[in-house]
C-alpha cells in the first residue's frame, strides 16, 4: 500500500512539474490589417483546427489523469467543407474526412460532435444550416438526406428519408427561412433546388440540367438573403439569383483562372452591405463581389501560413461580422473581422496625384495605390 502511495504521490509531483512547464500560448500571427474606401477593413484574426484549441483550461484532476494515463484523444479536422455559427456564437463545421460534424464553442470553453443520427452513421456530411432555434440540419451527400438535431446536439428526424432510403441523390447546400418554415437544399446531381417545409415534407423544386437562366450545372452552395435564393452554379462558373419561388432575376460570373472570375467556386455568404464572399479552391482566395459581379477585393494566397488557404471551401459570416473560411486542405478554419463602413461616411476621394481609389488599390500593382492603403500583392489581398 505505501509503495502504491509512494508511487502515486511521485506520478502526482511529476505530473504537477510537467503542468507548470506547458508551452506558452501562440500570439496571433502578425498579419497586416487590409485598407478598403471609406474606413472598411479587413483583418485576420486566428485559426483554429481541434478542440484542444477551445479547451484551454483543464481542471487539476484531468492533468493528473492525463500525467497517469496519457492525454486524451483530440478531435482534429481530417476534411472540413462547409460551416455555419448560431445564435450562441458556436461555429459549426461538416467533415466528410472525419465523417462527423465538429461544433465549437469557444465561450464555454466547449467541443461536441455529431456522428449521425443514431441508427446510421454520416457518411459525407457536406452541407450545414442552423434555424432560428439554433437546430442543426446537416446534408449527406451519401446517404441522401438531412438530419436535423437539436440545439444540444440531439438527433430529432430526417428530411428527406424514404423508408430508410435517401429522397435526394446528392444534397450539398442547405438554407433555411425560419420565419416560413421553409428549407431549400440543391441536389447537385439532380441540377435543382428542392424546397420542404421544417418538418421534412417536399414542397417543390425547380431547375434542369443547362447553362440558361434558371438552369445549372452542379449547384452547390445556397444562401436565403432578404426575399432572396442566391444559388453557387458551380460548373456553369456563376451565382444566380432568384424570388423564393424560383423565378430567375440575375446572375454573374464567368469562367476563367484569374481574379474577377470563377473556377472552382465552393462556398458563399453575404456580409452586413450586402457583399458577397465567393471561396474558390482553384485560385485559392476568397473574392468579394457585388451584387452586379463586379470585384471589390479578394484575400488569400496559396500556402499552409496565416491568411494563406490550400483548397478553400465553406465560408460563413455572423452577425458581427466575423468571416469564417474553412481551409480544406490545411485542415482549419481561418477567422477574419470585416469593418464595415461607418454609418455615415464621408465619399472617399483619392489623394491628389493618385490615380486610383482604394477600392481599385485591392488589385493595382505596388505603388499605385492612395498612400495609408495597404496594396494588395498579385494572388493576396490579405496575406
Amino acid at each position: 500500500m505505501r509503495k502504491w502511495f509512494a508511487c502515486a504521490l511521485v506520478l502526482l509531483l511529476n505530473g504537477g512539474f510537467l503542468f507548470a512547464r506547458t508551452k506558452r500560448a501562440e500570439l496571433p500571427a502578425s498579419v497586416p490589417v487590409l485598407l478598403l474606401d471609406g474606413g472598411r477593413q479587413l483583418q485576420y484574426v486566428r485559426a483554429f483546427s481541434s478542440e484542444q484549441e477551445v479547451k484551454t483550461k483543464r481542471s487539476f484532476w484531468s492533468r493528473v489523469l492525463d500525467a497517469i494515463a496519457g492525454p486524451p484523444d483530440i478531435h482534429r479536422m481530417v476534411r472540413p467543407y462547409f460551416i455555419a455559427t448560431d445564435s450562441q456564437g458556436r461555429i459549426i463545421v461538416t467533415d466528410p474526412g472525419a465523417r462527423l460534424v465538429h461544433i465549437f464553442d469557444f465561450e464555454k470553453q466547449k467541443y461536441h460532435k455529431l456522428e449521425g443520427s443514431g441508427k446510421e452513421d454520416f457518411q459525407s456530411p457536406i452541407g450545414v444550416a442552423v434555424d432560428s432555434s439554433d437546430n442543426i440540419y446537416v446534408a449527406d451527400s451519401e446517404l441522401g438526406k438531412i438530419l436535423v438535431f437539436d440545439e444540444r446536439g440531439k438527433f430529432q428526424h430526417y428530411i428527406g428519408d424514404i423508408k430508410g432510403e435517401g429522397y435526394f441523390k446528392r444534397p450539398t447546400g442547405i438554407a433555411i427561412d425560419s420565419a416560413q418554415r421553409r428549407l431549400y437544399v440543391t441536389d447537385t446531381l439532380r441540377d435543382a433546388v428542392y424546397t420542404t417545409d421544417l418538418d421534412g415534407n417536399i414542397l417543390g423544386h425547380f431547375g434542369k440540367r443547362g447553362d440558361g437562366p434558371g438552369e445549372f450545372n452542379y449547384p452547390t452552395e445556397i444562401l436565403v438573403y432578404n426575399d432572396e435564393l442566391i444559388v453557387v452554379d458551380a460548373m456553369n462558373f456563376r451565382v444566380q439569383i432568384f424570388d423564393r419561388k424560383g423565378g430567375f432575376r440575375t446572375q454573374f460570373g464567368q469562367m476563367g483562372n484569374v481574379t474577377g472570375t470563377m473556377f472552382r467556386s465552393k462556398g458563399l455568404a453575404i456580409d452586413s452591405e450586402g457583399s458577397f464572399y465567393l471561396a474558390d479552391a482553384f485560385l485559392d482566395v476568397v473574392q468579394i463581389f457585388d451584387r452586379q459581379g463586379e470585384l471589390l477585393y479578394y484575400f488569400g494566397q496559396p500556402g499552409t501560413g496565416a491568411a494563406e488557404f490550400q483548397l478553400p471551401a465553406g465560408v460563413s459570416i455572423d452577425r458581427r461580422d466575423r468571416v469564417y473560411v474553412v481551409d480544406s486542405y490545411n485542415r482549419r478554419v481561418e477567422i477574419f473581422q470585416y469593418v464595415a463602413a461607418a454609418p455615415v461616411a464621408r465619399p472617399h476621394s483619392p489623394v491628389s496625384g493618385d490615380p486610383k481609389t482604394t477600392s481599385e488599390c485591392i488589385a493595382a500593382p505596388q505603388g499605385d495605390c492612395p498612400r495609408g492603403a495597404e496594396p494588395a500583392k498579385p494572388g493576396a489581398g490579405i496575406q
